[in-house]
């Protein structure tokens, strides 16, 4: 565990954020490896598939997601005040929310797979591709739910190491398991779903067993937690706005699918391959914004306003130097990338064009979620759900619908910028005005500034 009380902040916000950079980079080496072998040797209209799946999934574990990093931020805080009982109460709550929760949106997602794909106008030559990945997919469920519930109790105690060891582990038994079930057993899309269900499954379960034996704050046992309404409605509190702001989001990505449907297939698999490396470019921000999370709210809880306002500015001129780098390598090898995915010409030509033209524009999301970051270490949710609304809803889609009708797919690239620069302005904004000092759980006398 890391007190992030005392100590440079912006080592300590490094140190934080490392392992999470590497262990997000793993997990999404599951999406990575089961694209560019689907892309390899399944064709373009399986990785289509693949990568419609997604944001389907996304939309449907989105608003627990959210509710979960709630609970995560009330986990930090009370850490952050030494009050270890109400963290216990804290993890056992979010633990039987979460698998409750699991085992509802299975049956959901099995049950309405078609019906959703076909809300999306995916094609006639990837539906049936599309609900057989699904499918499988929804069935590791609660072993995604697990994994990663488990990852954000131990973040919140400032533990990010954990669960690095145990992805490197699941991401070299998802690559193993892609190739054995596509190549050599010949199961096709719903191969590269089994391989990525045993993988995270087997990294829960891993990861449940070390810590009955190592860590004193949480023993993984079902019969041992109990769940605390009171900490729950906190949990709520914060978290169902950020549960809101995700399902946003993810119902956005939908809607950009619907958008990119009224193309050719090759448009939506240059948009899943863009969007892969895309996602691997904005991941050392994202996990920075995370580590400001974890580092706000044990300092919230401590009172210690003098340390956030250093350690956001610290983070920020990291996420920028990183954005920076990370722009020049995709700009400049965005079409050997492009590449591993698929060796259809129009395929790679459009998806490199995505990312010269989002990637130009990094600097700007590395901001927006840095910020976003220290908000939801705040407690202070709700402004960035309205925001994100904003620039999703009112920024994003309107502008891939008209662009995209008259300057064709280039049209739906240049949404993303532009609703991040909407996000950005908005965040900070909501920063500068200091209302987010007040949403702790944690409550102090006086609040030094």
């Amino acid at each position: 565990m890391r007190d992030f009380t005392s100590g440079n902040e912006a080592g300590l916000i490094f140190k934080f954020a490392l392992p999470l950079v590497i262990g997000n980079l793993l997990q999404q080496f599951y999406q990575i490896t089961d694209s560019i072998i689907v892309g390899k040797y399944l064709g373009t209209a399986a990785l289509a598939a693949v990568g419609a799946s997604f944001p389907i999934f996304y939309t449907l574990i989105a608003f627990i997601i959210g509710i979960g990093s709630g609970a995560t931020i009330v986990i930090s805080q009370y850490y952050g005040a030494k009050d270890y009982e109400k963290v216990r109460q804290a993890i056992g709550t979010i633990y039987i929310f979460m698998f409750g929760s699991g085992i509802v949106l299975t049956i959901l997602g099995i049950s309405f797979s078609k019906q959703i794909f076909a809300f999306i106008k995916i094609g006639e030559d990837v539906m049936p591709l599309a609900i057989s990945y699904f499918t499988v997919y929804m069935v590791g469920m609660l072993g995604f739910f697990g994994f990663n519930g488990t990852a954000s109790v131990l973040r919140g105690l400032g533990d990010s190491r954990t669960p690095l060891f145990f992805l490197a582990g699941a991401t070299a038994a998802n690559i193993l398991l892609d190739l054995l079930f596509i190549i050599v057993f010949k199961w096709g899309v719903a191969g590269a779903a089994w391989a990525t269900v045993i993988a995270q499954g087997g990294a829960f379960i891993a990861t449940a067993i070390y810590l009955n034996y190592r860590e004193h704050l949480i023993h993984f046992s079902i019969k041992s937690f109990t769940f605390h309404a009171e900490t729950f409605r906190q949990s709520v509190r914060i978290g169902l706005p950020t549960g809101f702001q995700q399902t946003f989001v993810a119902l956005g990505m939908m809607a950009l699918i619907r958008i990119i449907n009224n193309f050719e297939t090759v448009t939506l698999a240059a948009y899943v391959a863009a969007n892969r490396i895309d996602a691997i470019a904005t991941m050392p921000a994202m996990n920075l914004g995370s580590a400001l999370s974890a580092f706000v709210g044990q300092n919230l809880g401590a009172n210690r306003l003098d340390r956030i306002r250093r350690g956001v500015w610290a983070t920020q001129k990291m996420a920028t130097v990183v954005s920076l780098a990370v722009m020049v390598v995709v700009i400049c090898w965005g079409d050997d990338m492009m590449k591993l995915f698929s060796d259809v010409p129009e395929v790679i030509k459009q998806g490199h064009e995505y990312l010269i033209i989002v990637s130009s524009f990094y600097i700007l999301f590395s901001s927006m979620f840095v910020m976003h970051g220290m908000l939801r270490g705040a407690g202070a949710t709700l402004i960035p759900m309205f925001i994100t609304l904003i620039s999703l809803w009112i920024v994003r889609i309107p502008i891939a619908w008209f662009l995209s009708a008259r300057i064709g797919e280039k049209g739906i690239w240049w949404s993303i910028p532009c609703g991040w620069l909407i996000g950005m302005i908005g965040t900070w904004l909501y920063y500068k005005s200091g209302g987010w000092k007040k949403k702790g759980v944690v409550k102090h006398p006086v609040m030094e500034s």
